[in-house]
């Protein structure tokens, strides 16, 4: 047996009121692609931040290559070979990606060296880049292969990915995992973090299951199926919500014609963009994040407001309203960024409740608010959704993210709206989370609402949508059913090839 690359020795962490890491003992080997699996909260984040230099352990020890490890910061477990891949870039755009590469360098050669590196590099592990683009001007994918090839030039012993996938197409994911397989047969080791469980079986070789802190078991990917491991995860078996027969009732949204400029100088402008939402349906839009998402919800939402008869709910024309006024008359929204957007950070669960209940659950009354009223709201929402706080005066950036998400969703839902139009409702969230925030919407739509669901989760949407279409380059494709589309002719239409759609969709074979 040869000694492994890492090595965790009873390592503990513990914040006021919480034990994030609790005893934490696993090892990884040395060419060996290790998955580290957990609900939101079970501790993956402070364990990984602790092995990258961020956080310092409480109690316990590592060992990297036979050594003592104990870094003093990133810089430190940088030069010991350690780096990480953040799941949130860290990215300038106005930049080029020689300069964003080079910012994160302790000792950068001269530019024009970098750039060859940059270019031999990024080919040899097929992840082209071009030096001297702006980031602003990248998709997202291409922005990842940014992160990632900075990580390596620095010829990393062990890479840490942080939701690696969660950004890109079919198509790009199997290009990252070619990567990081052949950075697995040089040696390198790589730990793995993804709520993507067909994911983790299809390229991990092993994986370490937390709870509450605490390492609960291990297992072989390829020998569990996705639903096994989501219950080692929770501690109990994973139901999925699954879309039903769809029988379209009433028109409710009709958006016609919609048309926006770009925001700012990195912005996507909306082209043309028809569409209608029914009663009981709930219609998936699948796309690369920077497609024109953020702008399409800004649109839905009321916070950018467009041409007169652009979007209307029911025989109601909103495209002027603000987003109070849409949320009197029943048409919501929940964005992406949950933290400042949709739930501000320095205030109570009570208070956030109060920020988008006040209207359609009567939370005021002649320009004074109802704290008893609020709190009962706030209270409805924790018991619904299962959201795990001490209770409704907890600050909402105290939340782990998957906590935060399930309030935010149900703070919407059980304001029963007209139509909810939602972006990336799971995203970052463990499978216990998922499946709860997706029944919720599925039940919306059986209540009789409209549902419509951003997310560059294929699976989450081919499991909860009735209809499917793809936002591309601020178009959006033809409206399909959802059933059958095969993976190969989304991510097509994910690129902005709409033919496959336009044709009525190819089917995955029986």
């Amino acid at each position: 047996m040869t000694e492994p690359l890492l090595d965790l020795d009873g390592v503990s962490k513990s914040y006021p009121g919480v034990k994030a890491n609790d005893d934490v003992r696993f090892s990884v080997d040395r060419g060996e692609i290790h998955a580290l699996l957990g609900e939101n909260g079970a501790g993956k984040s402070t364990l990984v931040k602790m092995i990258y230099g961020l956080v310092r352990p409480d109690t316990g020890a590592m060992r990297f290559a036979g050594a003592a490890y104990e870094p003093a910061g990133p810089v430190a477990a940088r030069a010991s070979g350690v780096a990480m891949v953040f799941q949130h870039f860290s990215l300038f755009e106005a930049l080029t990606v020689a300069e964003n590469i080079e910012l994160g360098m302790e000792n950068p050669p001269p530019r024009g060296e970098l750039a060859a590196r940059i270019v031999k590099v990024s080919k040899e592990y097929g992840l082209p880049l071009e030096p001297d683009r702006l980031v602003g001007d990248l998709s997202v994918g291409i922005r990842q292969r940014v992160e990632i090839v900075r990580c390596l030039l620095q010829d990393p012993r062990l890479l840490i990915m942080d939701e690696p996938t969660s950004v890109l197409t079919p198509q790009e994911v199997e290009i990252l995992f070619g990567t990081l397989r052949k950075l697995k047969s040089e040696g390198v080791a790589i730990l793995y973090i993804s709520h993507k469980l067909d994911e983790i079986r299809q390229l991990c070789d092993r994986a370490t299951i937390l709870r509450h802190g605490k390492v609960v078991g291990t297992c072989i990917p390829a020998e569990e199926t996705a639903r096994s491991m989501a219950g080692m995860m929770i501690g109990q078996e994973l139901a999925h919500p699954v879309a039903g027969s769809f029988s379209p009732g009433e028109k409710l949204l009709s958006i016609e014609g919609l048309s926006l400029p770009a925001l700012g100088q990195f912005g996507v402008p909306l082209s043309d963009i028809s569409v209608s939402l029914r009663a009981g349906e709930v219609l998936g839009i699948a796309g690369v994040a920077g497609n024109g998402q953020d702008e399409f919800m800004l649109a839905l939402s009321g916070e950018r407001t467009c041409a007169a008869n652009s979007i209307r709910l029911k025989d109601r024309d909103v495209s002027r309203m603000g987003p109070t006024a849409r949320r009197r008359v029943g048409l919501q929204a929940a964005p992406e960024e949950r933290l400042g957007h949709a739930a501000a950070p320095a205030m109570t669960l009570s208070e956030n409740a109060f920020l988008t209940g006040r209207v359609r659950k009567g939370l005021a009354s002649n320009g004074f608010s109802k704290p008893s009223a609020i709190e009962a709201f706030a209270k409805d929402i924790i018991k619904g959704f299962d959201v795990r706080t001490p209770g409704t005066a907890t600050l909402a950036g105290a939340l782990s993210g998957g906590n935060l998400q399930k309030f935010v969703v149900g703070r919407e839902v059980l304001q029963e709206p007209v139509v909810l139009a939602v972006n990336q409702p799971t995203w970052g969230v463990d499978a216990h989370a998922a499946s709860q925030i997706r029944r919720a919407l599925r039940d919306l739509a059986e209540r009789g609402a409209g549902v419509l669901v951003i997310s560059q989760d294929l699976d989450e949407l081919m499991e909860i949508s009735d209809t499917f279409a793809v936002l591309a380059n601020g178009r959006l494709s033809p409206v399909r059913p959802a059933a059958g589309m095969s993976i190969e002719a989304i991510g097509r239409m994910m690129g902005g090839d709409f033919s496959v759609a336009e044709s009525g969709g190819e089917h995955a074979a029986p």
